[in-house]
């Protein structure tokens, strides 16, 4: 079906359910739009998911609103940003992988201009447009002239931006951030001077803050809230921390079986579902303290966002905009298995900074991995403690496996533990059912044709001489009245991929060697193995062949292919030593 025809009907249905729309007299009848995503968390971390970490505001969203269970990322931070802002599917953006260009068109590591973003399709809507967070779409992190400047927010439709450019950065002392147009950082920036030690989670909320309290009334706003909680390095305030003291020291098992639990009990999965195998043995753990300890600044960075979006919330509210703004909560892929610095033997601090202070104003001063602090401590790895500024760790394979119960797999990967998500959706004079669940398959791609939709804007077909591409997705509005959604979706990230039709799920996993190779397909049943245990190709070789084409359809069609090849050893050799 033309998915102009899918955004047309919704917007009728819209019109006929009046009621459910009303606002107060005077305000404008568009409602603020504020799409908010963590960065590398499990499904079931926060607390109406079934996890035990502290998350009451996401949790009173819930309540008041809807929960979907069974919604998708594409399983990596940076082509989730590209989707879920363009409303395609990753390479159809540019961003199938990572943010470097391999001379295809699918892998450029830019957005693209055959692509429009939400802030742009809403600008000439009415909408203000405003982004606090992690950008992460395009290549020029530290550009050398303003032509390199050509995919940062404010060239991509935002009018107000503060965030980071780049994937993954220190939350004591940012990197790549920026202010508007400009690179700062967070000692010299003149507008945002916390009373007390700077810390970037709080920093995107407080921002977030400022944009809502300063948007002229009566008129809609969107805006994208980034967090990178809780992306390595696992860095949070010490009072923080102290709350989940103890809460992990029974091991992963132990948390694992809690939230089954605490989600049968919510309706999140059926009744029968079983845990996958455990990936980890907290018998064989040797340092328990220290394993303990970086699941309890994993959750201490959660609970820290959960308190800045109480912020955001209590900012809507105080100026009157809290009723009509459609909210949405999701992740940007599943729990993440990298196992950043935690090999090697713990490192001693030293009594002193070892190495000369950096200059406040010097930006953009390490990569994704700093050396030092800005004041001289040297970055310490290993079985360090994890929380403070000197400190650059992840919480490893077996946390992210408690994270993301009780599926397989996680971020990079796309079966269900690297692609389900949760995303709450809260809108009081948009909504009228509460604590609901969603059960229809849904998709990053549905963001942006669900904004055009309620936001009654004109997606565009032609930017200048550039046609845009279509919208992959459909609005989810009618979901929100709990009608079904009949459609095939598709994923590919870094030779893994999968298709899924209604309750069929076809799945692979692969490497970049592998992507033009046969492909080890498995099928699962979703309505009754969502945890993808049993199995089905050996079994149902017609359906796994008609899944399969879709897919290869997909897959060309969406600029998937051609796609990358690995480079010879020895040129692998050669382009590392040059970086």
């Amino acid at each position: 079906m033309n998915r102009f025809i899918l955004l047309t009907t919704s917007w009728v249905i819209l019109t006929i359910a009046a009621p459910l729309f009303a606002v107060e007299e005077g305000a404008s009848k568009q409602p603020n739009i504020i799409v908010i995503m963590s960065d590398d968390m499990g499904y079931s971390d926060i607390g109406c998911y079934g996890g035990e970490i502290n998350t009451p505001n996401l949790d009173q969203l819930a309540a008041n609103g809807l929960r979907f269970t069974q919604f998708y990322n594409t399983a990596r931070c940076c082509p989730t940003r590209a989707s879920l802002l363009t409303g395609l599917y990753p390479h159809q953006a540019g961003v199938g992988w990572m943010m470097n260009d391999q001379g295809l068109e699918g892998y450029r590591g830019e957005l693209n201009r055959s692509s429009m973003t939400i802030a742009e399709v809403l600008k000439p809507a009415g909408y203000s447009t405003y982004m606090t967070g992690k950008w992460h779409v395009t290549k020029h992190v530290n550009p050398k002239d303003e032509s390199e400047k050509f995919n940062w927010p404010q060239q991509r439709g935002f009018d107000r931006y503060y965030g980071i450019i780049n994937g993954a950065s220190s939350l004591w002392d940012p990197n790549s951030l920026v202010r508007g147009n400009e690179l700062i950082t967070c000692v010299n920036d003149s507008q945002y001077k916390p009373t007390e030690p700077y810390h970037f989670t709080d920093a995107i909320s407080d921002n977030a803050v400022k944009f809502v309290k300063e948007h002229k009334p009566n008129t809609p706003f969107f805006m994208y809230v980034s967090y990178t909680a809780a992306h390595w390095p696992m860095h949070a305030r010490p009072r923080d921390i102290q709350k989940y003291d103890g809460m992990y020291d029974a091991g992963y098992q132990a948390v694992r079986k809690k939230r089954l639990k605490k989600m049968k009990r919510i309706g999140l999965v059926a009744d029968d579902t079983q845990l996958n195998p455990a990936v980890g043995k907290w018998d064989g753990i040797d340092d328990k303290p220290w394993e303990a300890a970086c699941m309890e600044v994993y959750a201490a960075m959660v609970d820290q966002m959960d308190q800045g979006i109480g912020r955001i919330v209590a900012a809507l509210k105080e100026t009157g905009q809290y009723d009509n703004t459609l909210i949405l909560f999701l992740q940007d892929n599943g729990g993440c298995a990298e196992g950043c610095g935690r090999g090697g033997k713990k490192p001693v601090r030293a009594e002193a900074p070892t190495l000369q202070p950096l200059p406040v104003d010097l930006v953009h001063y390490f990569g994704s991995v700093p050396k030092q602090t800005r004041d001289g401590w040297p970055i310490l790895r290993g079985r360090i403690m994890p929380g403070p500024a000197d400190t650059y760790i992840g919480y490893g394979k077996n946390w992210a496996n408690v994270s993301n119960t009780p599926f397989r797999e996680y971020k990079h990967w796309v079966h269900e533990g690297g692609i389900s998500t949760p995303l709450i959706a809260h809108w009081p004079a948009g909504i009228d059912q509460k604590n609901e669940l969603r059960h229809q398959p849904a998709h990053l791609v549905d963001l942006m044709a669900t904004c055009v939709d309620v936001a009654s804007a004109d997606y565009p077909t032609r930017r200048d001489d550039i046609p845009i591409k279509p919208l992959e997705g459909q609005s989810l509005v009618t979901a929100f009245e709990d009608q079904p959604i009949d459609r095939w979706l598709f994923w590919e990230h870094e030779g893994n991929r999968a298709v899924r039709d209604g309750q069929w799920k076809l799945v692979a996993k692969g490497k970049m060697a592998d992507r033009s190779q046969p492909v080890n397909w498995e099928l699962y049943d979703l309505s009754v193995d969502r945890v993808e245990q049993n199995d089905l190709a050996s079994q149902q070789p017609e359906r796994v062949r008609k899944m399969a084409d879709q897919w290869q359809k997909y897959a060309e069609r969406c600029d998937v292919f051609p796609c990358p090849q690995p480079k010879p050893k020895a040129k692998q050799k050669e382009a590392k030593k040059k970086k």
